[in-house]
């Protein structure tokens, strides 16, 4: 990865550990908006890791970010998102603090890739 960021393996491990079977694009962040982990979902959209989030796609959708806002304050923020998701639907955009990595933060959004008013569509053989 570029720029040398020091990332601890653990808190690798552990993004992937809650968030490989999200069904919603997660990705683990620093503080300068690249890229360290993301789950399958996100790699979907077109990120990768080592990659600058906030370069990916149009500069419009990037216009409400929080990242700075959530790693300076220490606290979760969100918002509604301005554009709809694939199906048409209203995300809302999270950003979360993690708890002993003061320049990481995780974001994703709810309601993005996946429409929750319908049922979700499983295979109950598996």
């Amino acid at each position: 990865m570029s720029d040398e960021i020091q990332v601890d393996e653990k808190l690798i491990e552990a993004f992937h550990l809650m968030f490989d079977h999200f069904p919603e694009g997660v990705q683990l962040a620093h503080k300068s908006k690249r890229i360290i982990a993301l789950n399958a979902a996100c790699k979907a959209l077109g990120r990768d890791v080592g990659m600058i989030c906030a370069k990916h796609g149009p500069a419009e959708a990037h216009k409400g970010c929080l990242a700075h806002r959530t790693v300076k304050n220490h606290a979760a923020s969100w918002v509604k998102g301005a554009q709809e998701g694939p199906g048409g639907q209203t995300p809302v955009i999270f950003w979360l603090p993690v708890d002993g990595y003061p320049d990481f933060f995780i974001h994703f959004g709810v309601g993005y890739m996946k429409d929750y008013a319908l049922p979700p569509d499983f295979d109950e053989d598996k």
